[in-house]
């Protein structure tokens, strides 16, 4: 018997030793999987056990999400895990696992859970199910991983779809797409609704695709220049953007303007296009009505010049004997006193229709778009003044600091047309921003010449014109490579205004450094003390004369002091108005020269009488009486209007806007009294 015993003992060895070693795989199995579920951050693996009521977590996830080891116990237990669950998914997670009972679950579920520092992530869990012989879960095992980001993507996603849907529904265009992956086109309901079609109309059903019952409704002479564009646009040699006619379903012919983008692979073949239709019919009805009218204008132009220039002829032959023979009456010394004076009358009078003509001539080359300039005296630094404030928001966004030197000469005079050499000052400085650096500066300086012009220059600290292009610098439409920039224009803002200084007798040049800044300058001549006499000297002869063939002027029925503010910018009529009123001490005069000062004297010294110029800068003489009759301050002071606008619908304009008079330029002396005695006179007269 006691082989026997050695044999059982040998078997039990045996079956310890193999136990010891399944023990020891099933040791190194479980190491594996726990290293496994250390490593993996951001993932839990969870085992639900039913019968014991008790989730067994292992893995990152919920370290990831801020918890600890204490409180795993409060999160293993099914009851209370659902305190980490939003409170907007619990019902979905208590769904998810009735479905997984009764055996309908997909097994995959996402839901938000919370972190411990608050806030919440999406995640999503994938699970099976261990049945036992009764069919009920005994265990629901799976994988539980954050997707917020993924979630945040969708989600972003559909508002972009959302955003782009309620833009392409709230837009009256059509829209379209070639696919090269699905083949052919795709369009909108809207495309076809543009040219009257519902896209279930049987006239697009019957056996032919879209975009050949689109391309067949073309223009013959369209369709052409369609296939044409796109491709080029194909070859890389354009965009696609073509207008071109096509027929609605009334059979009258729709302009449509399509434009697109191709997109090509990795091989460079076509991959998909995209594009809209606007329909742009009414746009090009407009265009061609305005086509028609600018057409009609320039005939009617055109005949109104020729009828002008054969007026101008048939005129001038009269009067060329007209005034031919009464200068020859001057000439004979047996004329008496009565006799000559008359001969002067007819010699004064045919000047004075031979001027009419070269008014009306100039008219007509105004409207002709001919220039014309009416040359005054007038102070440059004035008009930069008034350009500055014009120009400050453009400096204030690029930020660009101005500056002026005037270096005493800011009462220097020149002789130019206001409108245009402010028009040159406006158009200089804003290039000089334009064209300047950020926080750069322009500076506008005023020098005089040694030939004694007034030279005034302005100087920016930008990029500079690189020298190889400045003699380009005025060529039309030759914006010198600025046009692939951002900063807009069309080339001809600088060949305008060499054209405008040139005319009004003065001269326009440039220097540049590049990388430096460039300077522009305007040089005019300086208007003479001697020019300035000879103009008085003339008011006052006109002065004269008036007063002589008018005979005695009307008394001045004005007893007391009577105070008078005259508003006027030209300083020769200045000059002349305080003259005429020096001849009567009872009027005391007081000039300004501009509109804005003249109101605030109005206002403070409460004049007996205004006298108005209408044409200044800045405010205007319409919008300082504007002022002037709104304030309970200067309502009821008697204004007089005194223009050089003389033409009967300016007189009518000027009274209907409340002037009490409307006196025109050459002063008329007798009239200037008419009008003081019939607004201030005293009652004693």
């Amino acid at each position: 018997m006691g082989w026997l015993s050695e044999v059982i003992t040998s078997r039990k060895r045996q079956q310890r030793s193999s136990l010891g070693a399944r023990l020891r795989a099933m040791q190194e199995v479980r190491q594996r999987y726990e290293r496994i579920f250390r490593g993996s951050h951001g993932y839990g693996f969870v085992d639900w056990d039913f019968k014991n009521r008790k989730m067994d977590w292992n893995g990152g996830f919920w370290a990831y999400l801020g918890y600890g080891e204490t409180d795993m116990e409060h999160i293993s237990s099914p009851d209370q895990f659902m305190e980490y669950v939003h409170s907007d998914d619990r019902a979905k997670v208590n769904n998810f696992v009735l479905g997984e009972f009764k055996g309908v679950g997909s097994g995959e579920l996402v839901f938000r859970i919370r972190k411990k520092k608050g806030g919440y992530i999406w995640a999503e869990v994938r699970v099976d199910n261990v049945r036992d012989s009764q069919g009920r879960v005994s265990f629901m095992s799976g994988v539980v991983f954050d997707v917020t980001k993924q979630k945040q993507t969708e989600q972003a996603l559909l508002i972009s779809e959302a955003r782009h849907a309620r833009i392409i529904q709230s837009s009256n265009d059509g829209i379209w797409e070639w696919s090269a992956d699905h083949g052919g086109f795709q369009f909108s309901n809207r495309c076809w609704e543009l040219l009257g079609y519902d896209q279930h109309d049987d006239e697009l059903n019957q056996g032919v695709d879209k975009v050949q019952a689109w391309r067949d409704r073309m223009h013959p002479e369209d369709g052409e220049l369609f296939d044409r564009t796109l491709e080029k646009h194909i070859k890389g040699e354009g965009p696609f953007d073509v207008e071109y006619r096509i027929k609605g379903k009334n059979g009258n012919w729709r302009w449509i303007r399509g434009r697109g983008q191709l997109a090509f692979d990795a091989a460079g073949q076509p991959l998909r296009m995209s594009g809209t239709n606007m329909d742009i019919t009414q746009l090009k009805q407009a265009e061609e009505k305005v086509v028609k009218a600018k057409e009609l204008a320039e005939k009617a132009n055109k005949a109104k010049s020729e009828f002008l220039s054969s007026m101008s002829h048939e005129l001038r032959t009269p009067l060329n004997a007209i005034l031919g023979f009464a200068q020859l009456f001057e000439l004979d010394k047996n004329l008496n006193p009565a006799q000559r004076e008359n001969i002067g009358e007819i010699e004064k009078a045919g000047k004075h229709l031979l001027e009419l003509i070269g008014d009306v001539l100039d008219l007509a080359k105004i409207e002709a778009g001919k220039m014309d300039f009416e040359l005054e005296q007038l102070n440059p630094m004035r008009l930069v003044d008034e350009c500055i404030p014009l120009m400050r928001p453009l400096a204030v966004k690029n930020r660009v600091e101005i500056n002026v030197h005037n270096f005493e000469l800011g009462n220097a005079s020149v002789r130019a047309d206001s409108v245009r050499l402010k028009q040159v000052f406006i158009n200089l400085i804003s290039n000089a921003i334009k064209y300047n650096r950020k926080d750069g500066r322009v500076d506008i300086v005023f020098s005089e010449t040694e030939e004694g012009h007034l030279r005034v220059s302005v100087q920016d600290t930008g990029f500079g014109i690189p020298l190889k292009q400045q003699k380009y610098m005025f060529q039309p439409f030759n914006r010198l490579g600025a046009e692939r920039g951002e900063i807009e224009g069309s080339g001809v803002g600088l060949v305008i205004t060499r054209q405008l200084v040139e005319q009004m007798g003065g001269e326009l040049g440039f220097s540049s450094d590049e990388g430096k800044g460039s300077k522009f300058w305007v040089q005019l001549p300086l208007y003479s003390e001697s020019a300035i006499g000879e103009y008085l000297g003339e008011a006052a002869d006109v002065a004269t004369a008036v007063q002589t063939e008018q005979g005695e002027l009307p008394t001045l029925r004005v007893a007391e002091r009577k105070n008078i503010l005259y508003i006027e910018d030209n300083p020769p009529n200045q000059r002349l108005m305080r003259q005429v009123l020096s001849r009567f001490p009872v009027l005391h005069l007081e000039v300004v020269e501009e509109a804005l000062r003249g109101i605030f004297m109005a206002r403070t010294q409460h004049p007996d009488l205004i006298i108005l110029d209408i044409n200044m800068p800045g405010i205007n003489g319409y919008e300082a009486l504007n002022v002037l009759r709104k304030d309970p301050a200067t309502q009821k002071i008697p204004v007089i209007a005194l223009s050089a606008n003389a033409m009967s619908h300016d007189i009518e304009k000027g009274m209907a806007s409340g002037f009490d008079v409307y006196l025109t330029k050459p002063l008329n002396l007798a009239l200037l009294i008419d009008a003081i005695n019939e607004l201030i006179a005293d009652e004693a007269f």
